[in-house]
């Protein structure tokens, strides 16, 4: 195995009903390590940037508006094949398809706001940290 980071977002679903810390809980049980964290309100212009590689899809403009709408989580995540793990615990996009135990099956209120963000590569971790960390943030 190796030690890789991954990129974390708790969206403003999962902020607005104080449930941060059962899934931080759940992040942590599974062997990953938080090692970046903070609580942010993202203006329209940041979410559209993040969410650029959507931009020509029809959901973009109600996704961006959604990930404005309170504040959200930002975190680095670090552990054993992170990307790969925190995907199996995030479970499917649709939490109706979302296996049982997992985040988005405990936790998400709709496909939209299905609680959890996470990066679905190594390359995009890279680039979604970046994003929101300086290294000065990162402490592993």
């Amino acid at each position: 195995m190796t030690i890789e980071r991954t990129f974390s977002i708790l969206k403003p679903d999962a902020t607005r009903r104080n449930i941060i810390g059962k899934i931080n809980a759940k992040i942590e049980a599974a062997g990953l390590r938080i090692i970046a964290q903070k609580r942010l309100q993202l203006s329209l212009a940041q979410a559209q940037a993040f969410y650029a590689v959507h931009a020509e899809r029809a959901f973009f403009g109600e996704l961006c508006q959604f990930m404005i709408s309170g504040p959200v989580v930002v975190q680095t995540l670090e552990g054993d094949d992170a990307v790969a793990k925190y995907r199996d615990i995030m479970g499917a996009t649709n939490p109706a398809n979302a296996k049982e135990g997992t985040i988005r099956q405990e936790f998400a209120e709709s496909i939209e706001a299905n609680s959890v963000h996470g990066s679905d590569s190594l390359e995009n971790a890279a680039k979604e940290i970046a994003f929101f960390f300086s290294n000065l943030e990162i402490v592993s």
